[in-house]
């Protein structure tokens, strides 16, 4: 295992490159999400590798991981755990439901009800399960990453607002460019690659590594920039609500996270700019309902300067 932080992400990004081909940009965010202790929702279309690259995220950090996936009939009790009565002991034992991990994987998130979906409020921001009036910690790390058809497609309930905004980032995977899926044909997918890869890194390490993104350093004028980008969602009448004080915290962590990532022990504006697009994306909403969220984003960072 390297200590040089930067050393380390980068080999990090390496391995899960080999598995998810031509997407550098999305596994770079999705460690960065990682490594500022936020969930990660992954919204494309069935097939574009969006469950490949959650167990690949699992295999590369050497963390525990659990996938169930979302359908119209899933209880909270299949995800979160249920008590059954033993007759021997006479009393009830809890029985963990999947969630008890490192990397939760909820597949389809929005095929489920929004009672089911609900069941992940509390764990996702507390870090706990509240279930008859017991509270049980969930283990150190603790990340849920969530895939989501569009929300056009047949049998999806869209996320309300209150969960969107757990997710510290959303991103797409896209189409491959025609070589990666060129490779990808040749080699019959990455799931089976996923299988073979060696940590980088273990539960400790990335403990390590995510105390070491809140130490990086935010001047204030850095501290300036990013409540002007948060004041200009909440009064310009290009959105339908502002940003909230969680998204600017989102926003922080993730920049912090970049710039570790990039080795450096200071946040400067690029970082804020690389990561805002898959903080803000899925918290914005457009007043005209016209205008695609990107543009939005885009139009967001031009509106505003630089300190």
């Amino acid at each position: 295992m390297q200590n040089n932080p930067h050393a380390l992400t980068d080999q990090i990004i390496r391995a899960a490159g080999g598995v998810i081909l031509g997407k550098e940009q999305q596994i770079r965010l999705a460690l960065a999400c990682v490594l500022a202790r936020g969930h990660l929702l992954i919204e494309d279309l069935p097939g574009m590798g969006k469950t490949t690259l959650a167990h690949t995220m699992a295999q590369v950090l050497g963390l525990e991981f659990r996938r169930v996936q979302f359908t119209s009939d899933l209880l909270p009790a299949d995800i979160l755990g249920i008590s059954v009565y033993d007759r021997n002991s006479a009393s009830f034992k809890f029985h963990p439901g999947p969630v008890f991990t490192n990397v939760l994987l909820a597949d389809e998130i929005n095929r489920a009800t929004p009672k089911t979906q609900s069941a992940l409020l509390e764990v996702m921001e507390e870090g706990q399960v509240t279930l008859e009036g017991e509270t049980r910690k969930m283990p150190q790390p603790f990340f849920v990453i969530a895939t989501q058809n569009p929300a056009h497609h047949i049998g999806t309930f869209p996320l309300p607002e209150s969960q969107l905004d757990r997710f510290l980032m959303r991103i797409e995977l896209g189409y491959p460019d025609a070589a990666s899926e060129r490779n990808l044909l040749k080699h019959n997918g990455g799931r089976a690659i996923a299988d073979r890869l060696q940590p980088c890194i273990d539960a400790t390490g990335l403990v390590g590594l995510q105390q070491a993104v809140h130490d990086i350093h935010m001047s204030d004028a850095l501290l300036d920039y990013l409540q002007a980008l948060l004041n200009y969602t909440r009064t310009s009448s290009r959105y339908l609500a502002g940003l909230s004080p969680r998204a600017g915290l989102a926003l922080k962590h993730g920049a912090q996270a970049w710039a570790l990532m990039a080795g450096r022990d200071f946040v400067i504006p690029e970082d804020v700019q690389a990561v805002l697009p898959s903080v803000a994306g899925h918290r914005l909403q457009i007043a005209s309902g016209t205008e695609h969220i990107g543009d939005a984003t885009t139009h967001l960072l031009k509106a505003v300067a630089i300190p």
